[in-house]
């Protein structure tokens, strides 16, 4: 009888620990949202105050887009101001070729200005077509990326909604070309002219060409489709995950040191989450000088792609 009372006890025990583990996680992962919004909000305001119509695109974390990152709350109004857009990955087909409705619900809430931007990987390219109607019946404007595309490194040749009008403002986007990774350029100006020779609504980049910023002048040759109409050049910012090829990385940074480097990004071996409510991290990010976000700025980008927002959750779940 004793034995199984002291079993009983090491279940209870267990119950209670595993209770009392999950509620701190929770109340973590509450706290680190607020902490991203104001995060978002801060590199908004910075940037803004140079230059009025600067564009914010957080990519995926939608939930911030509610109180106490909560989507059965009420809009954060605060952060939707501070924003142009949200841009998600894998909506209506994720790698199992499934729709995730939790986000999509989640997004048809946001106010109608607000653009949602989709890349959507599709495995089958026999289903590349529903993929872009159903973005469209819910007015999303979807990137197809392919499986050859994985990295984000390709132009594909069809553009969706193909223009020739004047793209001034993020609202105006139809389309939007992904080409974050240089790999499959030689040189600079092989990629400035590959880009320069389509007609994507938006183009979004990264701030360097492996070591080298992007100038005002090449951006001013990007920022013209090959029809002659303006579109908008936006840089890509990791602000959730260190990067470690990066110029702001140390040479003896690693997991846990400096200390904000706090969690693994699984899959991605060169990238580790951050807390990005550390004032170091966030003096790297915005608000001076040195800053990436003035690095931005300065070469001449019509605004800036939040990755990783989503580190908020990440680091307090598996």
């Amino acid at each position: 009888m004793k034995r199984y009372y002291l079993i009983l006890l090491i279940l209870l025990s267990i119950l209670l620990s595993v209770g009392f583990n999950s509620e701190d996680k929770d109340k973590n992962t509450v706290k680190a949202g607020k902490k991203m919004q104001e995060f978002v909000i801060g590199i908004s305001d910075f940037a803004r105050k140079q230059k009025s119509d600067f564009i914010v695109i957080p990519q995926n974390g939608s939930e911030l887009a509610f109180e106490n990152s909560n989507p059965d709350k009420n809009l954060s109004t605060s952060y939707l101001k501070a924003i142009d857009g949200i841009a998600i990955e894998e909506l209506f087909y994720d790698e199992k070729g499934k729709a995730d409705n939790y986000r999509i619900e989640n997004l048809k809430k946001l106010p109608k200005e607000k653009k949602i931007m989709v890349s959507e990987f599709v495995k089958n390219k026999d289903d590349i077509d529903k993929v872009i109607q159903l973005n469209q019946t819910v007015n999303f404007v979807p990137f197809i990326r392919t499986a050859e595309n994985y990295h984000y490194h390709l132009i594909p040749e069809n553009i969706n909604l193909e223009n020739a009008n004047n793209i001034t403002k993020l609202s105006d986007v139809q389309n939007f070309l992904y080409l974050i990774n240089a790999d499959d350029f030689d040189t600079k100006k092989q990629l400035i002219e590959a880009v320069a020779n389509t007609n994507f609504d938006l183009v979004l980049i990264d701030l360097y060409y492996y070591s080298f910023s992007y100038t005002k002048a090449e951006l001013e040759l990007l920022k013209k489709k090959k029809n002659g109409g303006k579109r908008l050049v936006i840089c890509y910012m990791n602000v959730g995950a260190a990067e470690n090829w990066r110029n702001y990385w140390q040479p003896d940074w690693k997991l846990g040191n400096p200390k904000w480097l706090k969690k693994k990004y699984k899959g991605y071996d060169n990238e580790i989450y951050v807390e990005f409510w550390d004032a170091n991290w966030q003096k790297l990010i915005y608000g001076n000088e040195e800053s990436y976000t003035q690095k931005v700025i300065n070469a001449g980008f019509d605004g800036v792609f939040l990755d990783n927002v989503e580190a908020y959750y990440n680091l307090y779940n598996d």
